[in-house]
């Protein structure tokens, strides 16, 4: 065998060994699947299908459920908007979605019974959920992914009002961002064997395109208390990624599929893909989508956004040409 075609085969195998230990994670941004993507679907269409090959394309996929779905409750009078999905939206969330966050501040817009008759919902569809539940320790209780030899611990929390629907002892609701509960939350999952733990959190000022200082303190905090990345959403807008002690920090993801805003950065969020082994993370990148006045959102393949890659100092764009 002459020498290029040993190296050659060397590489593949070697590239071959990596993938066979490495687990693709997916995670979307906001999820809102009544008024405009709720009309798509009543309708006959599918506002999840431009992102189909995509959200196949991956071991593990979640996002963030910013509604209820049910037919129960009575809209909060206190609050400017509230959401409210039909069930039928759950068969378009079947096989493209293995998990979805519940920790936001729209998961009780309709009240707790709403709240409950969704976790049946996605259940029924069989999809998990993790960030909120029927009491305060299901709230808290890790997202446990085991694929490849790797066990994955996913978090979720919101710290955007109203606080009032923080699960209690004995009261379903969503995991609160309190610093002492994620910090033992993250510690406890190491305890508990997890080789990956990435918090998702709900948090930062709408339409503000930085994090502002809470959400870098809170990042710090969780990546020295054993965090592996940091994922955040709730801004209706994308706002960058950074490196604290090599590991990565995607301050906001954007609406995913959402419709309401005018042409402009609410219309446009990232697909995270990250891959992970038993040292972290060990590549990622971000697929830019962009929304219809549906919000229906499309790939937009030659348009930059943040990867990254262990070893590698800083931040970089990649350009996405391909699903694989």
């Amino acid at each position: 065998m002459r020498l290029r075609e040993l190296l050659w085969l060397t590489c593949t195998l070697t590239a071959l060994a990596t993938q066979a230990n490495t687990v693709r994670l997916l995670i979307a941004g906001d999820i809102m699947l009544d008024d405009g993507p709720g009309k798509t679907i009543a309708a006959g269409g599918d506002p999840l299908a431009p992102f189909d090959a995509f959200l196949r394309d991956a071991d593990y996929r979640i996002a963030n459920l910013e509604c209820p779905i049910a037919t129960v409750g009575k809209g909060l009078e206190n609050k400017i908007f509230t959401f409210r999905a039909h069930p039928r939206v759950v068969e378009k969330l079947k096989g493209r979605f293995d998990a979805l966050a519940l920790a936001n501040n729209h998961s009780g817009d309709y009240g707790r019974d709403a709240f409950q008759e969704t976790i049946q919902h996605i259940r029924a569809g069989g999809i998990a959920h993790f960030g909120g539940g029927r009491n305060l320790a299901e709230a808290h209780k890790p997202l446990w992914v085991e694929r490849k030899g790797l066990r994955i611990a996913l978090l979720s929390y919101n710290e955007f009002k109203p606080r009032s629907f923080e699960a209690g002892a004995n009261q379903p609701g969503i995991a609160w961002s309190e610093d002492s509960h994620v910090v033992q939350d993250i510690e406890a999952a190491r305890a508990a064997g997890a080789d990956i733990v990435i918090p998702f959190m709900h948090w930062g000022w709408e339409h503000e395109t930085e994090p502002n200082s809470r959400q870098q303190q809170l990042a710090q905090l969780m990546i020295d208390a054993g965090a592996d990345a940091v994922v955040g959403g709730h801004p209706h807008v994308t706002q960058g990624a950074t490196l604290y002690r090599g590991k990565p920090i995607i301050w906001s993801l954007g609406n995913f599929v959402f419709d309401g805003f005018t042409e402009g950065p609410g219309r446009i969020g990232w697909l995270l893909r990250l891959e992970l082994d038993k040292q972290g993370v060990q590549r990622w990148d971000t697929i830019t989508a962009h929304m219809d006045d549906a919000g229906t959102p499309r790939p937009l393949l030659n348009h930059p956004s943040p990867c990254g890659e262990r070893g590698k100092e800083g931040i970089q764009n990649c350009l996405n040409t391909q699903t694989d």
